[in-house]
């Protein structure tokens, strides 16, 4: 089974947007578990423009299934994943201002930088995942590193997709084989929905979670949360 991590970041933005408390980010998280969501997954940035740190923390306190905290692995946020300890942390190497995650490590030229970061995280008892842009290589770097997963970036699959999408799944398919073979785990994210989805799932074997917020959450203004959630849900499985 793959399981799906709900990515709230939108919800953190429609809260945020009047300075107010609703919607809830804590509730609306044990709704999404309530629906069937095996994660949440945040992704706190420097300016908590969306997902403020104080989150994590009440998140980890009050939600019974897995956390993922997603981000760049600055000094603040490590001190803070390190206190928090999620069950799950996605090292994804944005800039300040990224409006969105746009790229994978280089898990080659980043070796030392990242072998330090995953080893002090694993020591306080967190899986590691790195985020990594379709590239076999990049994977078996990870694995030199000893990320216990990589997160395949499945920006450039959603963008190809509609036009070919047998191509676009190729790259994935190779990550996925080199994966299985080096024995590192596999998660994917990022512009997955409703409609590319199943076609991925099908072609890449042993995948571990997908995490999904943007498709997802939109989708839910026309179809309403716990039925939207059902919807991947059965996709996935």
């Amino acid at each position: 089974m793959t399981k799906l991590s709900v990515n709230i970041n939108k919800i953190a933005t429609l809260r945020n947007a009047r300075g107010e408390d609703y919607p809830n980010l804590v509730k609306t998280a044990k709704d999404i578990i309530k629906y069937g969501a095996e994660g949440i997954t945040i992704h706190p940035r420097p300016d908590e423009r969306h997902i403020k740190y104080s989150d994590a923390y009440d998140l980890k306190e009050n939600i019974t299934t897995e956390l993922n905290i997603e981000g760049n692995p600055s000094q603040k946020f490590i001190n803070m994943v390190c206190k928090v300890k999620p069950e799950q942390v996605t090292l994804v190497p944005d800039k300040d201002d990224a409006i969105t995650s746009n790229s994978g490590w280089d898990t080659i030229n980043n070796f030392d930088f990242l072998n330090d970061v995953v080893n002090e995280f694993q020591l306080n008892s967190i899986r590691v995942s790195i985020f990594v842009d379709p590239d076999y290589k990049m994977v078996e770097g990870a694995k030199k590193i000893n990320a216990d997963r990589v997160e395949l970036f499945t920006g450039p699959y959603a963008k190809q997709y509609l036009n070919d999408k047998n191509n676009a799944i190729n790259k994935y398919v190779k990550c996925a084989e080199a994966a299985n073979k080096i024995g590192i785990e596999l998660n994917a994210g990022h512009d997955l929905n409703q409609e590319n989805l199943e076609f991925f799932k099908n072609n890449i074997v042993n995948l571990k979670e997908v995490s999904i917020g943007h498709a997802l959450i939109s989708e839910s203004i026309y179809f309403g949360l716990q039925s939207t959630i059902k919807s991947y849900l059965k996709i996935l499985n």
